[in-house]
């Protein structure tokens, strides 16, 4: 029997059915994988105990054939997501101490799948970054190194704890969530799978909100097949969400019949920029070719806006983080910072809880927001965006799916770009345009980069089409056959 930890989700959920190994000894084994990479700071929390008594409740349910879509599997959570009486962070210093005493709607969702909760994934302070290295609790590195160099790599952001657990076989799959392409691009980075569902999909109540008109949580997994299984397992209509949709979901993985044929993929020219990496082309062309192969027809299309896209949403974004992170003043909960008055408690709390990311964050969205400058900025993004997202409303006229590269590298060292938050935003390039409209988008691994690191390629659907997207994704993951493993696994 193949190791347990390197079983993928749908392998673990077979085998857990057959009686080939019990919830409890699938759970011990990926403990003691958590365990093994701490020198990867991909938990702020670990939550063994938890997780074993999860896994010996799932043994007695499935004794009593009352197994449920991910039963015994043990999965990790991002900590944004509210976990009932364990540690919520969001990777910051303001949230110390912090023990919701409910539960995130998603991360619920999953317990009554039947999922184990391994622990709270580290992520970019209140999900605002791009390498995973704006946490309180100090940068996740990437399992990943590059050939004949051990320096330590970013695994990508915000939802970079996340990628790197699953990467590293520490975890089956994890949640993340993605504002700008925050599960995309770390999955990306670690060479795993990671799918933002259409903004709506999966309920945002209990998740800790940077900007509400872009959040969305997703599952984060090592196949596409897995990923499907876990959507399954998240999604749903929540009432207490105003934005959720009341809409059925789907069996994901019935849709995935492997064949493509006829189907319309679409090839934007705005995403081939200028001072992308050759070796980023190469595998957008040969993600082509794989589809071609599969018998599905490539359309070139335009999507006009999309160099609109980042600046759009760094005006947005940041304006609604000002709004939503105002509720964190040391009054009720988390840390507090004394000061002799009601104000000086204020600002002393808010400026030692909040970090430098943040800060500069909350600074820019109260800015756009400020009298005399909201019709200058915020309006006009809030503008341009509907404009983004009629782009899309015309391709898929025209198209199925489109498919473009995920991010314009592989992934970059812990510390650079750090003294450049241009450089680091110009790292969601390929991933914001569809966050502004919306809409579901996948990021698989499709090959290495001349130094062995691995690339992704990404594909955007339609509303609430992500059977279509989970279909077209595993035909590439077949013909793509990435097995590279990363130099730090359990």
């Amino acid at each position: 029997m193949s190791k347990l930890t390197h079983l993928t989700l749908t392998e673990a959920r077979d085998g857990l059915s057959k009686g080939d190994f019990s919830a409890r000894e699938l759970t011990q084994a990926h403990v003691e994988a958590v365990e093994a990479c701490r020198s990867l700071n991909a938990f702020i929390t670990e939550t063994p105990d938890k997780a074993l008594d999860g896994a010996d409740a799932s043994d007695k349910r499935r004794s009593k054939g009352e197994a449920g879509v991910l039963e015994g599997i043990p999965l990790a959570i991002k900590d944004l997501f509210c976990t009932q009486d364990v540690l919520t962070t969001a990777g910051s210093h303001i949230l110390d101490g912090f023990q919701p005493q409910y539960e995130s709607t998603v991360s619920a969702n999953l317990w009554a799948a039947g999922a184990v909760m391994l622990g709270k994934t580290n992520l970019d302070e209140f999900a605002m970054g791009s390498s995973n290295m704006t946490s309180y609790y100090g940068g996740v590195e990437n399992p990943w190194r590059r050939e004949g160099s051990n320096a330590p790599l970013v695994p990508g952001g915000s939802s970079g704890g996340s990628a790197a657990a699953v990467a590293a076989r520490c975890a089956m799959g994890a949640t993340g969530t993605d504002t700008g392409g925050s599960i995309r691009q770390p999955a990306a980075f670690c060479g795993v799978v990671g799918m933002k569902p259409t903004y709506g999909r999966c309920s945002r109540w209990g998740i800790v909100a940077f900007a509400s008109s872009l959040d969305q949580a997703g599952p984060m997994t090592r196949g596409v097949r897995d990923a499907a299984i876990m959507l399954r397992g998240m999604a749903g209509h929540d009432p207490k969400d105003s934005t959720s949709v009341d809409t059925p979901v789907p069996d994901y993985e019935a849709a995935m019949n492997g064949d493509v044929r006829g189907l319309k993929v679409g090839i934007p020219k705005e995403y081939r920029i200028d001072g992308t990496p050759a070796e980023i082309d190469t595998v957008w062309q040969q993600g082509i070719e794989w589809l071609k192969a599969a018998g599905a027809e490539m359309v070139d299309i335009s999507l006009p806006h999309t160099k609109y896209a980042l600046p759009t949403y760094y005006i947005v974004a940041p304006a609604e983080a000002s709004s939503n992170l105002a509720r964190y003043d040391g009054v009720r909960y988390g840390l507090r910072v004394q000061g002799d008055t009601l104000d000086e408690m204020y600002e002393a709390t808010r400026g030692e809880g909040f970090g430098a990311e943040v800060k500069r964050r909350i600074l820019i969205g109260a800015y756009v927001l400020s009298a005399g400058y909201y019709d200058a900025y915020y309006n006009k993004a809030r503008r341009i965006r509907t404009l983004i997202a009629n782009d899309f409303k015309a391709a898929y006229e025209k198209v199925d799916v489109v498919l473009t590269p995920t991010a314009p590298s592989a992934a970059f060292g812990m510390g650079d770009k750090m003294d450049d938050p241009v450089a680091m935003y110009l790292n969601d390039v390929f991933t914001v345009p569809a966050s502004l409209a919306g809409l579901p988008g996948i990021s698989l691994p499709a090959g290495l980069s001349a130094d062995g690191l691995p690339l992704g390629l990404q594909l955007l659907g339609q509303p609430f089409e992500e059977g279509t997207l989970l279909k077209v994704a595993e035909v590439l993951e077949t013909a793509a056959e990435f097995d590279a493993l990363p130099q730090i696994i359990s």
